[in-house]
Parts: structure tokens; C-alpha cells; sequence
């Protein structure tokens, strides 16, 4: 029913909840979202979790609820006292009769020109490039020491030294106090980050501070605080307020996390994680170094193998059972030959008992005999020449034998590690490690002194 455009004639009698329901909805019709500005009095913070107060001014004042979910989301804690905007809708508690605001934002008094002042240096610090992601110094992944810049009474440093000793206790921490909220502030957090950068005694800084409202982290919003982290040459990590919050800060540092204690998370790994990378890797490098020396030692077997075939000992062996199997050949030919000249004479002989002629008998005896004679001699000549040859052989390779030549007092120097023999003194240089085989043993020297010839 339009109760504006109602005729006058017409009379209605209202019941107190018909008349409070359509003032309800007038009201929630007509003010759809607004925002209220006023000072907060009479705050109740009930169990529940939802917020009671009322706004003021110097003439009025208004109730208004804010539920939990909405309260939640709050940057700052509500007080009697303190001057706020809300953005709500109106309504009307229809058991009493009360409007009232249902609150569902609300920010402190002067928030809107702090943002302002924020939107307007972030866009001229962005335009300058000192947001630019090339400009991110790399955050190291074991800090040597870690630099905390904070207020050395808040809850942030507590919570920073609780992560830093559970994650990586052996890392010492230097901490550069300053306010971190304040006039004095801004100068304090330049010339905290100004020492650090001056005394190098850190290689990564934290610079942190717990939540609050706009104006609680504003330091971390002035343009002096900005440039004095973009001039360090320390990496920083930010670790401001809330995750919700954001501050110039957070922009210009090279690495920004949500709160304090995700700043430490972010400085330092897990110990425990790497003590079991270490592990892992020291196995690997075990079956690595492993692997390397079963290689070798096959390569070195190999080798030893092919130098115990060509060593001359063992070629004097082959050539003496080579001698021998030409001499023991050359016998049984011989004997063959002597066996088979044994039965030709026979064979004459009895073809001379057949015809019976003395001279002839004779004289084949007699030529028989010679060449008996000198069959045994050209033997023996033949074996006393194999002998020479033999000896003269064996004498030839014993002198090229390099064991030979280190039995007379010489030796064989090489590189240690290529194993290159050294011949002459300008291969080496003062210093230098060198192998000496002896006939018997090796040693390992040092060069103290060289004389070139």
C-alpha cells in the first residue's frame, strides 16, 4: 500500500507491527547503501562476535550492529572515541522501533585522504621503475646473518625470532630497533636501513611490523621510506600488517610477505629439509665416486694387463719357447734325416753283401763314415749358431728392457696426475708434484729447485 499517495477519506488503523515494517521498508527502500561519518560510543563486543555501538556527532546519534562476518575484515579495532565512515544500509529494529545502521564497511576518519596520498605516490614511484620487477635483488636462499628492522618491543620481533629459530637456528640475527609507528618513525626505519646498508654485516634484511590501521602503518607509506629501500643494496623482505594490507613498502621491496612471520618463512629454508638434500646428495655422490673408482680400477687392471703382455720379460719367455720348438723341430729333422740315411746304408749294405765286392764295400764304409762325420759336425755347428742367436736375442732385449735400464741406477719421471713422462726441466715449474719410478718402488716429490742444461 503507498501510504504517501493514500486518500485522506480513508482511514487506517495501523497495528504497531504493520506501522514498524512499513517504516522498515521505507527506510531500507529509500536509503539503499549510504555512508555515515561519526564518533563511535557505547561499543559493546559481545561473545558472539558481532559489534553494538553508536554514532555520533554534537546533535545526534544513531545505533548501529556490524556482524561477525563483516567485523572480521576489519583493518583496525573499533573504540569508543574514535571518529570512522561507515558504509551500511538503514533499517529498523522492528521490535523496539529503533532505526539503526546495519553496518558492513568501515574505515577511520581520514582514511579517504590517506588513500588518496597513497594511490598518488605509488602511481609517481611506479613511473620512476621503482617498482620494476628487473630492479628485485635475489633474496639468498642460506642468509649468512640475517638484519631485522622493527621496534624491538612488538609482537613482530617475538614472532620473527620464534620462525628464524625453528627453521634455521644456527643463522644469527641482528636486530636495528626503531619505532615502526609515529613522527619519529619514518627517520628511524631510513636510518635503520641506511646502517645496515653502511655495515654490511647482513646480507638479507626483514623489515617488518605487525597489523593495524591505515594511519598505525603509514610510516611504511612515505616516500623517504620508499627511496631508502629502493637505494639498498641489501635485498629486503617486507613483512607488513596483515595480508590484506599493503603499503608502499611492500611495492618497492624485492620480496613482499603477508605478515611478519611469513617474512621470516620466506628469509630462511627448512633446516630438516635440507639436512635430508644434503643426505641425498652425499648418497648420490657416494654411488658417483663409486662408480668412478670401479671404472678406473677396471681401466687400471686393463692397463696392467696389456703391460704384462709387452713387457720384455715376457717377450724373451715367448721368444725362448719359440727357440725351443725350432731347435727340438730341427733335431727330430736331423735325426729323421740320419734315420733315413741309416736305412739307405743298410740298404746299400746288404745290396754289397749280395754282390760281395770288398772295395767297394769298403769304400762306401769309408764315405759312409765322412759323411757321418760331417753330418754331426754341420749338427753341431748349427746348434752352437742357435745357441749365439739365442743369447745374442735374449742379450738385445734385456739392454732395450726398461727394468733393465732402471736396474742400472736410472728412473722414469711423470706427471702424477696425466701420467706424461717428464724429459725435460722446462716442463716443470717450482712447486710441482712429480712421480719418480725406481727399479724397485716410486716416489713422490715436490720441485724446490730446477737447473736448466
Amino acid at each position: 500500500m503507498d501510504i504517501f499517495n493514500a486518500n485522506p477519506s480513508e482511514k487506517r488503523i495501523y497495528s504497531v507491527s504493520d506501522l514498524n515494517r512499513e517504516a522498515k521498508n521505507l527506510l531500507t527502500n529509500y536509503f539503499a547503501y549510504i555512508q555515515v561519518e561519526g564518533e563511535i560510543s557505547n561499543l559493546s563486543t559481545p561473545s558472539s562476535g558481532h559489534i553494538y555501538f553508536s554514532l555520533k556527532d554534537k546533535k545526534a546519534q544513531i545505533r548501529c550492529a556490524m556482524f561477525k562476518s563483516q567485523q572480521r575484515r576489519l583493518a583496525f579495532k573499533p573504540e569508543n572515541g574514535k571518529q570512522v565512515i561507515v558504509s551500511a544500509q538503514v533499517s529498523l529494529y522492528e521490535a523496539r522501533g529503533d532505526y539503526q545502521l546495519i553496518a558492513d564497511k568501515m574505515q577511520e576518519a581520514g582514511a579517504g585522504d590517506l588513500q588518496i596520498a597513497f594511490e598518488k605516490l605509488k602511481s609517481k614511484l611506479q613511473n620512476e621503475g621503482l617498482f620494476d620487477p628487473d630492479l628485485k635483488q635475489n633474496i639468498p636462499e642460506i642468509p649468512h646473518q640475517i638484519g631485522v628492522v622493527t621496534s624491538p618491543t612488538g609482537a613482530a620481533i617475538h614472532d620473527i625470532l620464534s620462525v628464524l629459530s625453528r627453521r634455521f637456528p644456527a643463522i644469527p640475527v641482528i636486530i636495528y630497533p626503531t619505532a615502526v609507528q609515529g613522527d619519529s618513525a619514518k627517520l628511524e626505519i631510513c636510518k635503520a636501513l641506511k646502517t645496515a646498508n653502511q655495515k654490511k654485516q647482513v646480507d638479507v634484511i626483514l623489515l617488518a611490523r605487525g597489523g593495524g590501521s591505515i594511519e598505525d602503518l603509514w610510516s611504511f607509506n612515505e616516500e623517504a621510506v620508499a627511496r631508502a629501500i629502493a637505494n639498498s643494496s641489501i635485498p629486503i623482505i617486507s613483512g607488513i600488517g596483515h595480508e590484506v594490507d599493503f603499503t608502499i613498502a611492500d611495492f618497492v621491496a624485492d620480496l613482499r610477505a603477508p605478515t611478519p612471520s611469513a617474512a621470516a618463512e620466506n628469509c630462511v629454508p627448512n633446516q630438516q629439509s635440507w639436512l635430508s638434500r644434503f643426505q641425498t646428495i652425499e648418497q648420490q655422490l657416494n654411488r658417483l665416486i663409486q662408480g668412478k673408482l670401479s671404472q678406473q680400477q677396471q681401466s687400471i687392471n686393463w692397463l696392467l694387463k696389456r703391460l704384462q703382455q709387452q713387457h720384455p720379460g715376457q717377450q724373451l719367455q715367448r721368444h725362448a719357447q719359440t727357440l725351443d720348438n725350432l731347435e727340438l723341430r730341427l733335431i727330430r729333422a736331423i735325426q729323421s734325416k740320419i734315420k733315413h740315411q741309416k736305412n739307405q746304408l743298410e740298404n746299400k749294405n746288404n745290396v754289397l753283401h749280395q754282390h760281395s765286392p770288398a772295395n767297394k764295400i769298403i769304400h762306401y764304409q769309408q764315405q759312409q763314415q765322412y759323411l757321418s762325420n760331417r753330418l754331426k759336425l754341420a749338427i753341431n755347428r748349427k746348434l752352437e749358431s742357435s745357441q749365439r742367436e739365442y743369447q745374442t736375442l735374449a742379450q738385445t732385449l734385456n739392454a732395450v728392457s726398461p727394468l733393465a735400464t732402471l736396474e742400472r741406477g736410472y728412473a722414469i719421471v711423470s706427471d702424477p696426475k696425466t701420467s706424461a713422462v717428464i724429459s725435460s726441466s722446462q716442463q716443470l715449474a717450482i712447486g710441482d708434484t712429480v712421480k719418480t719410478r725406481l727399479a724397485h718402488g716410486h716416489l713422490i716429490s715436490q720441485i724446490k729447485d730446477i737447473q736448466h742444461e
